[in-house]
């Protein structure tokens, strides 16, 4: 018997709508959703501490003590108890993060357009940022390395992190460990859409921040959907997803593995394995069915599949291709004969995986290349958290006087036909000036 699945395309016989419906998918959460979480980041927003502590008895996520900021002294502490394997696992993730973000530090640039015009690009790091870790029922020390390390390799001098307890009431000693190794300083006990309602505007004891980085369920999301325009965010990220491509020379073993890890992420994970050779891909879910018998969240992977599942068969490995790309997901496992080709045809996707000694696995914990990517289509428009998204850009802008000579009948004219005779007035007043200083040395 093989994994259950939910949906089951042909692509040669499958209508418009049918492919619409999975292709046209959103990471926004939905409207319910959206509204409480406004709701509850307005509550924040005016009762600080008090209504951060209330949302936190109700919807868990807080500390069990009551005190909020995770000391020097606990991060220390779970430092010195965990393993000697954990922390050194802890480091070589953070020195390959390192080694991927530094090359990624944005260079300023000079242009002159036109003679005694000098335009100024610079790139300098943001002030303070939330990172939003997610906690709660598991552990996720992986995500805080891939948004803290890029932060501090940018030069954010001040970088706030927020997790929700465990149920025993504090922060996975795993999180705090990996805080430890990189010299956080400031760690929130708090989770959800209250978290980050504390983080945008601010509480008596936590500083508002400039922007909020991080994964996180629909709830904390929709909270930064809420605040986005108080504060920057990274980008609204939904459910895992990926899309595994197969072909004739794709060992089935390998790639149910992959769809396995895929679908381990939560009940919500999306997983689409793409191939055009029917038998092969129902090797592939014989072979996930009798792997899944080892794995403990075997209960989790068969939800997964059974809810979000998706086999595509492609009358053409070109057409497999194609379909991905429109599709757009979070990661592209190519498990074909030519990967490096293959990934040439696939621009719009996160994180693209080539050949059967790359697996997803080793993106998320281990190569360096962040693991916070787009969903939900947004592939198409955006890319993985880097260091530029640490910083922000501005242009600085210079005139000589022969520049502004050179400029002011262009000026002039556009201003005219727009109706803006002050943006015209501003020129003439410099260059009338300029002629008087010239007359009356």
């Amino acid at each position: 018997m093989t994994v259950p699945i939910a949906t089951r395309i042909d692509l040669a016989s499958a209508s418009r709508s049918e492919l619409a419906a999975v292709i046209v998918r959103s990471a926004i959460p939905d409207e319910s959703i959206r509204r409480d979480a406004a709701d509850i980041v307005s509550a924040v927003r005016e009762g600080g501490d008090a209504a951060l502590d209330a949302y936190s008895t109700r919807f868990g996520g807080g500390p069990k003590s009551g005190d909020i900021i995770a000391t020097r002294d606990e991060m220390r502490q779970a430092h010195a108890d965990a393993s000697r394997d954990f922390v050194d696992a802890i480091e070589k993730a953070v020195a390959t993060i390192r080694a991927v973000h530094e090359p990624q530090i944005p260079r300023g640039l000079t242009t002159e357009p036109v003679r005694g015009v000098t335009i100024e690009r610079t790139w300098s790091p943001l002030r303070r940022v939330g990172v939003y870790v997610p906690g709660g029922a598991a552990a996720y020390p992986s995500s805080l390395l891939m948004s803290v390390v890029p932060a501090q390799v940018a030069g954010v001098p001040e970088i706030a992190v927020a997790c929700p307890a465990s149920d025993s009431g504090a922060i996975d000693t795993s999180v705090l460990c990996a805080a430890h190794v990189l010299g956080v300083s400031e760690v929130y006990t708090m989770g959800g859409a209250q978290a980050i309602g504390a983080l945008a505007y601010g509480t008596e004891t936590i500083p508002r921040v400039d922007k909020i980085v991080g994964p996180g369920g629909a709830w904390v999301t929709a909270a930064k959907l809420a605040v986005y325009g108080t504060v920057g965010i990274d980008l609204p990220a939904g459910p895992s997803e990926a899309a595994i491509v197969i072909d004739s020379t794709t060992d089935p073993v390998v790639a149910a593995s992959d769809l396995l890890c895929q679908a381990e992420h939560g009940p919500d994970s999306v997983v689409m394995l793409v191939g055009t050779d029917r038998r092969l891909l129902d090797d592939v879910l014989d072979e996930a069915s009798a792997q899944l018998e080892d794995l403990e969240r075997r209960s989790t992977i068969t939800e997964a599949l059974a809810r979000n599942g998706i086999v595509v068969f492609a009358e053409s490995h070109p057409a497999a291709l194609r379909f991905v790309n429109d599709w757009a997901p979070e990661h592209v496992s190519l498990l074909t004969v030519d990967p490096a080709s293959d990934a040439r045809s696939i621009p719009s996707a996160g994180s693209v995986l080539l050949g059967q000694w790359t697996p997803e696995s080793a993106g998320d914990y281990a190569t360096g290349a962040n693991h916070v990517l787009p969903t939900g289509g947004l592939a198409r428009a955006y890319g993985p958290l880097s260091t530029e998204d640490f910083g922000s850009w501005r242009q600085i802008q210079e005139l000589s006087q022969a520049g502004l000579m050179e400029l002011a009948p262009t000026i002039r004219t556009i201003a005219s036909r727009e109706g803006l005779t002050a943006h015209a007035a501003c020129v003439d007043v410099r260059i009338n000036r300029m002629v008087s200083e010239r007359s009356h040395p």
